[in-house]
């Protein structure tokens, strides 16, 4: 029997076992989309509706106007309270309002002398990344007021950032294609780590070594079914992100579909090497999603910039596949990169796969001998 008959009859084997399998249909079905849903919905650096406490002490139709300016953007909810300034320590204590915008008296007599105007915003700071979001929302608010009412803003130059890539600065931008490369590291690692654990605990391991199978044979035909449902998944996850969450797709989808490849190849690679040292399933399945899991999450730039951490932390990361599939899927998608743009990033990948795979295959030929 030739190479490519054997390699083909050990994928049929392990697609017959997926068919058969509901937990393996689960995790390569459900787990996607359900992930996809909560990440995407959940992982969102937006803060909007924020309650907003404001205590007006103009009454003029110029205060009216400043509030419902922040009444009309999204990302505030407005209310009026009687009480005094010294009780807004209470309404963040309830969690009633996390801002308070405080009106002067004299606030339209200001505003008709077209002098300083002061007006006071308390924040709620005991979420410190909230709240320099809020206070940036209400530095745009103010802004727009001022220009609505045709002030001269008292800053040394003028200012007017261009942001590209996401003008809106939505957060599924970011967090979307980071979740297709979190998936795609876990189910691709635990499936394949999984196969070989499961044929030394049904005891179908001894059959294999009896055939005329060889090590790389066996790599090869069990691997192949797992490359195909990972790619399903990406596509999936992408279809998902680009008609859900409307996240765009800029770059070429040939190129993403190449690099893809590529990263499902280290993850199953990786999957390889823990089932080469698991005992069982459920020990097959704690590796992988410790080794896959946390590293993506804290350590990939997937939630956190990489830059920002401590060295320590910096030198780890490069031994994370996800840290650079995430700048090939981010690139492409949002920025239209290029082959040689990502060309570094596909060679670490690349590398890493390779290592992977000798020393994988080589625990595993070791295994087959003992």
């Amino acid at each position: 029997m030739k190479t490519s008959s054997r390699i083909t009859s050990i994928s049929r084997k392990e697609v017959s076992h997926i068919l058969r399998d509901p937990r393996t249909l689960s995790i390569v079905i459900l787990m996607p989309v359900l992930q996809l849903l909560i990440f995407g919905y959940a992982l969102n650096l937006e803060i909007q509706r924020v309650d907003l406490a404001v205590l007006d002490y103009d009454n003029t139709p110029i205060a009216r106007e400043l509030v419902d300016q922040f009444e009309g953007s999204k990302y505030f909810h407005t209310f009026y309270f009687d009480g005094q300034p010294s009780e807004i320590e209470q309404l963040f204590m309830q969690q009633t309002a996390r801002v308070a915008l405080i009106i002067p008296a004299d606030f339209g007599t200001h505003m008709q002398r077209n002098s300083d105007t002061p007006v006071q915003l308390l924040i709620d700071a005991a979420d410190p990344n909230a709240a320099l979001s809020i206070q940036n929302y209400c530095n745009q608010v103010i802004n727009a007021f001022n220009r609505a009412n045709n002030l001269q803003l008292k800053l040394p130059f003028d200012m007017q950032p261009t942001i590209w890539f996401n003008p809106d600065l939505k957060s599924s931008y970011f967090f979307v294609p980071g979740i297709l490369a979190l998936l795609l590291v876990m189910i691709s690692a635990l499936l394949t780590s999984i196969t070989i654990t499961r044929e030394k605990e049904m005891g179908t391991m001894e059959q294999i070594l009896v055939s005329p199978v060889r090590p790389h044979e066996i790599i090869i035909g069990k691997v192949i079914p797992y490359i195909v449902l990972a790619f399903l998944d990406a596509v999936l996850i992408i279809l998902i992100g680009m008609f859900l969450f409307g996240v765009p797709f800029i770059g070429s989808m040939l190129l993403l579909a190449g690099f893809t490849t590529l990263f499902i190849i280290t993850a199953l690679s990786l999957g390889l090497m823990i089932s080469t040292v698991a005992t069982s399933q459920q020990v097959a399945m704690m590796f992988a999603l410790i080794i896959t899991l946390l590293p993506t999450l804290m350590i990939s730039g997937f939630i956190f910039p990489i830059p920002s951490m401590p060295l320590p932390l910096q030198i780890i990361s490069y031994a994370v596949p996800a840290k650079y599939y995430l700048v090939i899927v981010r690139g492409i998608m949002l920025k239209g990169n290029t082959f040689w743009q990502l060309l570094p990033q596909a060679g670490f990948l690349a590398a890493m796969s390779a290592i992977l795979l000798t020393v994988a295959w080589r625990r595993f030929s070791l295994n087959l001998e003992k």
